[in-house]
């Protein structure tokens, strides 16, 4: 008989590539934050993070500086979905695994990003090293995982609790080279008011956007959640956002309410992840 709750599973883990052995999640102390922290609780729930990780590229994507890095450095038009895949295992070994394990997730990016450098269309240089690039990153990622687990999770998400989910998160960017990175939502409010006479759409944009949004998914089946998660990633941005984009999503009432019922879903079906192993690691022992 089909085990339709191990197929789905099945099939997230391997969407993510958790298990693939990239992580390590059973051994060693309790990690950069712990089980108390509120980066546990933010970056806990599949469908939420799926969607902050689809406006966050979206946000990204906006700054020149961050477009030439996709645009240079990687294989987008084929590979969006494995920056995807290797986006979540950062996060998920960064929140759950070890300290030795985070650390050396962020060395090893900090190793690649020694290699992305070019130059603009306009002729000033990029670096992925550039420190307010950094920042940049990480404000559009840590916003939309928020916004994401306000909208579909936790609406009544206490602010101190907010603020202490970028605090947290803040650690990580720091190590990875960003400064003055916003640790409270007013912070971040004030900083993309700053920084937005600095972003840009344009045709380049729209081709890393469009290969975003209809990559194919690597299940067939999985087709229909793809699409409602991208619809939802969109209705997610700041409006600001979407009208660079020249976006528009589905009527939003129907979009949240699709991902509320999927969302049950795979919290039902869901019985391994990245927070149930890191907890069994440093539960106390009896």
């Amino acid at each position: 008989m089909l085990d339709i709750r191990a197929l789905l599973e099945r099939q997230v883990h391997t969407l993510v590539g958790f298990g693939s052995g990239e992580i390590d999640l059973e051994r060693g102390d309790s990690g950069l934050f712990g089980p108390q922290s509120a980066a546990w609780k933010v970056h806990g729930d599949f469908t939420t993070m799926m969607i902050g990780g689809i406006a966050a590229l979206l946000m990204q994507m906006l700054h020149p500086g961050a477009l030439a890095g996709v645009w240079d450095h990687s294989n987008f038009r084929q590979d969006m979905l494995g920056r995807l895949r290797r986006t979540a295992q950062f996060i998920a070994g960064t929140t759950y695994g070890s300290t030795e394990q985070a650390e050396r997730l962020i060395d090893r990016v900090r190793t690649i990003h020694d290699r992305v450098a070019g130059v603009l269309p306009d002729g000033r240089p990029y670096s992925a090293n550039d420190p307010d690039l950094l920042t940049w990153v990480h404000a559009a990622e840590v916003s939309s995982f928020l916004a994401a687990y306000l909208r579909y999770r936790d609406p009544a998400f206490p602010l101190a609790e907010q603020d202490r989910y970028l605090s947290e998160t803040a650690t990580i960017a720091r190590r990875l080279g960003a400064t003055a990175v916003p640790t409270t939502r007013a912070e971040l409010e004030a900083y993309f008011g700053r920084v937005r006479p600095d972003l840009r759409s344009d045709a380049r944009t729209r081709e890393v956007a469009r290969a975003l949004l209809t990559q194919p998914a690597p299940n067939p089946a999985l087709a229909p959640f793809g699409m409602l998660m991208m619809q939802a990633g969109i209705d997610l941005l700041p409006d600001w956002a979407a009208r660079m984009h020249g976006l528009r999503s589905a009527p939003a009432p129907a979009i949240r309410a699709g991902v509320h019922g999927v969302g049950k879903v795979m919290r039902w079906a869901l019985r391994d992840s990245s927070a149930r192993r890191a907890r069994r690691r440093v539960a106390p022992k009896p």
